[in-house]
């Protein structure tokens, strides 16, 4: 088992899980930053800086473009964290190298690709395709690891 954490794989695993999950965590100043440029807030204790009630009212609502970046963010968590879960026990596995940094680097690809296309957003099919791409590659690996397991 100390070996396996010190193969090419899991050294390739850590490396790419390391970047989705940076991309995940950035995804919360990403909200606060439009949250701001758009003067809106969830709390009444976050429109500390309106001058009037009536301003901290206005402040108080739901803005499209926050709560796209919203979604975003509640979608690398209901696909990142499952690919970090399956990734780690693919990498016990013993996969071939090739085949490992073919699953992640399609992964983390997919995973960027569908920040950009749902935040700007870009024309669908692009967000929903990127998205059956990342979750083929997560399937992928996890069909690996129900395969080479004794059930």
């Amino acid at each position: 088992m100390h070996d396996d954490f010190y193969s090419e794989v899991f050294l390739a695993f850590s490396t790419y899980a390391t970047i989705v999950v940076l991309k995940m965590m950035l995804m919360s100043p990403m909200t606060a930053y439009f949250r701001f440029t758009r003067k809106c807030f969830a709390n009444v204790e976050d429109t500390g800086m309106a001058k009037t009630p009536e301003d901290k009212k206005r402040m108080l609502r739901v803005d499209p473009d926050v709560e796209r970046v919203r979604r975003c963010h509640q979608n690398d968590l209901e696909n990142i964290i499952p690919f970090v879960v399956i990734g780690l026990l693919y990498t016990l596995t013993g996969p071939d190298l090739s085949t490992a940094l073919l699953h992640f680097r399609v992964f983390v690809g997919s995973r960027l690709f569908h920040t950009v296309a749902y935040v700007l957003p870009l024309p669908q099919p692009s967000r929903g395709l990127t998205w059956m791409v990342g979750m083929g590659a997560t399937f992928s690996m996890a069909f690996r690891v129900l395969s080479t397991t004794h059930l």
